[in-house]
């Protein structure tokens, strides 16, 4: 399983007529935010919305011709189904996909636009992953899996080329990480070139089996069904052959990130950046800004993917700007008088805040006959912008829930 910075170059000419290489810019408003030079790695703008072409390509590129004439098949809730579905296309070889049931709608009918037999299977990845297993012994299709394969990793390590073209002074690299496919290949690269550099991996707190393993920590039994918006590296059992291979000797910190956190760095990309990305692909963002990593003079943050699914983005974003104090729900009770709701107005009006939705209340539980509840919904500009509205409110003598 080991793989070689020549093999990376190998599938650096195998995937370059395929793939798109990717823009590496630096970004002013993060490097002024933590104090270093940051620049990301916009894979998010890679065809099929993620690095995750790069290995599956580079994969089905170096079949055999019996291999290629029978097909190969895949499992996936997203971006490797994508990803291997485009790949397959291109080098005219039949693709089976099994994705879960409950996969979202708009990345099965990608999937399908990329020429590939989609089969729903299941309501998780592992009943998914079990019927792709079941296809492969039955069809004879080769499995492309996702990370525990040597010419998968050797083609996301070429990022850690190009990266490495463009920043050769590079101190540090701060990498999303699910199974670890693209973090051992990418760090096998630049520490080959230079072991020098510091490699993190970033997780997402509801799924931290890589983090655990890494930090010696005993393994959680993992949930049934993972819920987090970084559900591209939701990966529920870390694997141990990939993290004894390349993280535990490539790798040199794991951390963990919270949803909010990872709410927070889409919000910041989307305003400051002008990219759109997935929960997984903002995850290094969200260390980067709110973890203490040793990132020297120079670093570049992997935005790894940009699929996110259309029916939570503004979910997505509600939660990042309620992290930033942009957006503020506020209730307070007081007297059922004509003119208080005027006065409430008027103080978030003097306060420069904006009124997003209003609910008036005379008959919740808990209120006296002569009081009345206000819902607000407020556009705000920061937590102290909040906290100011709310002190003219209690001024005024009005009850805040």
């Amino acid at each position: 399983m080991k793989v070689t910075l020549e093999e990376i170059k190998k599938a650096r000419e195998t995937i370059r007529p395929v793939i798109r290489h990717t823009e590496i810019e630096k970004s002013f408003s993060s490097s002024k935010r933590v104090g270093t030079e940051v620049y990301y790695k916009y894979e998010n703008a890679q065809f099929t919305g993620s690095f995750k072409l790069r290995g599956a390509y580079n994969k089905i590129a170096n079949l055999t011709s019996e291999e290629k004439k029978k097909g190969v098949v895949a499992s996936s809730a997203g971006n490797h189904a994508q990803g291997v579905a485009f790949s397959a296309h291109k080098a005219q070889v039949q693709s089976t996909i099994v994705m879960p049931a409950t996969a979202p709608l708009i990345k099965v009918e990608a999937t399908k636009d990329y020429g590939a037999e989609v089969v729903l299977h299941g309501d998780i990845y592992d009943e998914a992953y079990e019927k792709a297993r079941e296809l492969e012994k039955e069809k004879g299709l080769t499995f492309v899996h996702p990370y525990e394969d040597p010419l998968v990793i050797a083609g996301q390590g070429t990022i850690g080329l190009e990266i490495l073209e463009k920043l050769p002074d590079l101190e540090s690299l701060v990498v999303p990480v699910g199974g670890g496919g693209l973090i051992s290949g990418v760090a096998t690269a630049v520490k080959s070139i230079n072991p020098k550099i510091k490699v993190y991996g970033v997780q997402s707190a509801l799924a931290p089996g890589m983090a655990d393993l890494f930090h010696k920590k005993a393994l959680k039994e993992p949930l049934r069904k993972i819920s987090t918006i970084a559900d591209g590296i939701a990966v529920k059992k870390p694997s141990q052959m990939m993290y004894e291979t390349y993280i535990s000797k490539y790798v040199d910190d794991m951390v963990t990130v919270t949803d909010d956190e990872i709410a927070d760095a889409i919000v910041a990309l989307l305003e400051r950046a002008k990219t759109v990305t997935e929960g997984s692909g903002a995850a290094g963002v969200a260390a980067l800004f709110n973890r203490q990593l040793k990132l020297g003079r120079k670093t570049c943050i992997l935005l790894s993917g940009g699929n996110i699914d259309l029916n939570i983005i503004e979910k997505v974003i509600e939660k990042g700007l309620i992290h930033k104090g942009r957006v503020a729900a506020l209730s307070v009770v007081v007297d059922d008088m004509p003119g208080t709701l005027s006065k409430l107005t008027k103080i978030i009006a003097d306060q420069k805040a904006n009124v997003l939705e209003v609910h008036h209340d005379r008959l919740s539980q808990g209120l006296f006959l002569r009081e009345t509840r206000v819902d607000f919904v407020l556009e705000t500009t920061s937590a102290d912008h909040i906290q100011q509205i709310k002190a003219a409110m209690l001024a005024m003598g009005a009850r805040i829930l």
